[in-house]
């Protein structure tokens, strides 16, 4: 009888040592972000719908001497992330940081400043085209590029062209979502200039309505013990506008606002 209850007992223990061990029925980690899976989350996670991949373009530029110089790499992966868990069926490339910021010899636009990186037009969009052919090829039906610079958006657009012309008889596309561009630029400073800020304050770069968006995001990449020594130096250090008066709560609706209307961009261009 004890033999016969012994021999009982094995086969559960062994099943609760199995269930009890780490990685028995192992999840995929919950990120959206390509660089955090594995190749084979990646497979699975294509074969289960996830066949939109957004393509995030930032730049390495100065932003005045209040705003560290990822400003758009840390924002656009911070709102692809958002953008794409709205969406629920993407994942999120690596953001590229190299994109066209002005002429190298002699230095123009933000080359003029120490630690900006530029990269000619035709290499962006070279690596715009490669990652989008080797996505392709993975099995994303839906590729997007969000750029949170404005150097990015005409070799964006370009870019897309041309493959979609190529895959027209196949069921890829890619989408060069503009709308993104344009929440974070001029929706932004419109709904800024609504509750009273004046143009001269919201500016078009490093200013009230970009600090803002920044603070709202990622808070660590902007010195505010810096904005009064900014709003003084203005053009000379790289700043249009004034960003004494920014804050993350001047910034939170416009983030909502590039999130919801963006990810509908989106939606709009895959039914298309």
């Amino acid at each position: 009888m004890i033999d016969s209850m012994r021999w009982t007992l094995v086969p559960l223990v062994l099943t609760a040592l199995v269930v009890s061990s780490p990685g028995a029925f192992a999840q995929p980690p919950d990120t959206v972000f390509l660089e955090e899976l594995t190749w084979t989350e990646v497979r699975d996670a294509i074969r289960g719908g996830k066949t939109t991949i957004i393509l995030p373009t930032g730049g390495t530029e100065q932003n005045g001497p209040h705003m560290a110089l990822g400003k758009h790499n840390v924002r656009v992966k911070i709102l692809s992330e958002r953008i794409a868990r709205a969406l629920g069926t993407a994942l999120v490339a690596p953001v590229v940081a190299y994109v066209p910021e002005g002429a190298i010899t002699p230095p123009t636009g933000h080359m003029r400043f120490p630690g900006t990186i530029t990269t000619p037009e035709d290499a962006f969009e070279k690596v715009l085209e490669s990652a989008a052919r080797g996505f392709r090829q993975l099995g994303f039906h839906d590729i997007v590029f969000l750029g949170d610079h404005g150097s990015t958006q005409a070799g964006q657009k370009a870019v897309a062209a041309r493959l979609n012309r190529e895959w027209a008889s196949g069921p890829a596309r890619v989408h060069a979502v503009e709308e993104y561009y344009r929440l974070s630029e001029s929706e932004t400073r419109q709904m800024l200039r609504a509750k009273g800020y004046r143009d001269e304050e919201l500016g078009r770069h490093a200013g009230l309505a970009d600090t803002s968006l920044m603070l709202a995001t990622d808070a660590r990449l902007v010195r505010t013990d810096r904005l009064a020594q900014t709003a003084a130096a203005r053009e000379k250090d790289g700043v249009d506008g004034d960003p004494t008066r920014a804050s993350a709560e001047l910034g939170r609706p416009a983030v909502e606002m590039i999130v919801t209307r963006t990810a509908e961009a989106i939606r709009k261009s895959i039914a298309r």
